[in-house]
């Protein structure tokens, strides 16, 4: 293996930058490092220098992708263009699952015959299975975040999958009590679309919880939406702290009552933390045409990882924000229900630190170097 080793690194939304940012770390560790890529705050921190801002990529659903889909297409090309150009050892991409396909499709179109490892597993496993088929073409490996996917992407046809744990396991310690006076947390998304379907609801969860005697609410947000964020809960019956980076992450995540969030990888996060929580999406109407049309039983990650119920779900085609207060307010009136999440969770994040018997937790960074030995 030459040094330094060269990786070309792509995340599309927080949560993968977050993800990205820690196999970088790993890597650092054990061998000198050269990085190219997108990212966001977390990446950039480690020392890339994106090709463009990651929050162009940060977005969900049709509503949201089609008024930017020549721009979203163009950076397909620019990122393609980049990685057959420099030539990097190897190539990583952090889930965004579209794009990071649409990418690895046109550098295998294009010659590139480096090592593409997809980080997070596509849910192949909840709908359209057929598509695991595909994936050994464009990815000669996938790192999974959950313990269950390696065995489903053997039975589906899909490529090596193997299991790596989530960051959040070392970055976020599970604390079993939580604070009665501490804040709850309020989480409507990290795009700008999500935001913009989530905060009106997660005002009418600021008014209920308010009239419950709730005086201390918090919006997790990514820097560069604050700004904006902090101006539109001015006006709210009860104006949550709008918090941003890691070290007001942390501090959050430790101190939270409890949580109303949208469905995602942050559920997850909550949940390795000990937070209760209620999980919430309002999605577009092909979204809920597609859970619909497969059989999906879950959707907060909790409940998927545990096949239960876990943690309640208010799922919407169009606007409830009076279920999805009721639901909030429930739930931070409910002492027991907040210990019984706690519970579940602890069970998971045992799970979770070991992997299962057949597919036992790896360290990222070593399934990155057995590509180059």
């Amino acid at each position: 293996m030459r040094e330094p080793l060269s990786l070309f690194i792509l995340a599309g939304e927080p949560s993968g930058d977050r993800i990205g940012a820690d196999l970088v770390r790993r890597l650092k560790a054990r061998v000198p490092l050269a990085l190219q890529g997108v990212g966001g705050e977390a990446l950039i921190g480690q020392g890339l220098r994106s090709l463009f801002p990651m929050s162009e990529l940060s977005v969900m659903g049709w509503s949201d992708v089609l008024p930017r889909l020549p721009l979203l297409l163009w950076r397909v090309r620019q990122v393609a263009r980049a990685i057959l150009s420099s030539r990097p050892d190897i190539v990583v991409l952090v889930d965004s699952q579209v794009f990071s396909k649409l990418v690895a499709r046109q550098v295998r179109a294009g010659g590139g015959r480096m090592p593409i490892l997809l980080y997070v597993a596509p849910a192949v496993w909840a709908w359209k299975p057929e598509r695991a088929l595909a994936l050994p073409a464009l990815f000669d490996e996938i790192l999974s975040v959950l313990p269950f996917e390696p065995a489903a992407m053997r039975d589906l046809g899909g490529p090596e999958t193997h299991y790596v744990g989530h960051p959040a396991l070392e970055a976020i310690p599970f604390i079993p009590g939580r604070p009665a006076d501490g804040p709850i947390l309020l989480l409507p998304g990290s795009r700008v679309g999500q935001m913009r379907r989530h905060l009106p609801l997660m005002r009418a969860v600021a008014e209920g919880l308010k009239q419950s005697g709730a005086d201390r609410l918090a919006i997790l947000a990514p820097s560069s939406l604050q700004p904006r964020i902090t101006q539109a809960v001015a006006d709210w019956p009860v104006v949550p702290a709008v918090v941003s980076g890691e070290a007001g992450r942390g501090r959050l995540f430790a101190e939270a009552r409890m949580a109303v969030a949208i469905s995602g990888t942050i559920t997850l996060e909550l949940a390795l933390a000990g937070v209760p929580m209620v999980v919430t999406y309002l999605g577009d109407r092909g979204q809920a045409r597609r859970f619909r049309r497969y059989g999906v039983r879950f959707a907060a990650l909790p409940n998927i990882l545990m096949q239960a119920s876990v943690v309640p779900e208010i799922l919407m085609e169009a606007p409830e924000p009076a279920r999805l207060a009721e639901a909030a307010v429930g739930l931070y009136r409910d002492s027991e229900a907040q210990a019984a999440q706690r519970s579940a969770f602890a069970a998971l994040r045992r799970t979770m630190e070991t992997g299962t018997p057949e597919d036992p937790r790896e360290d990222p960074a070593d399934r990155v170097l057995a590509h180059l030995a």
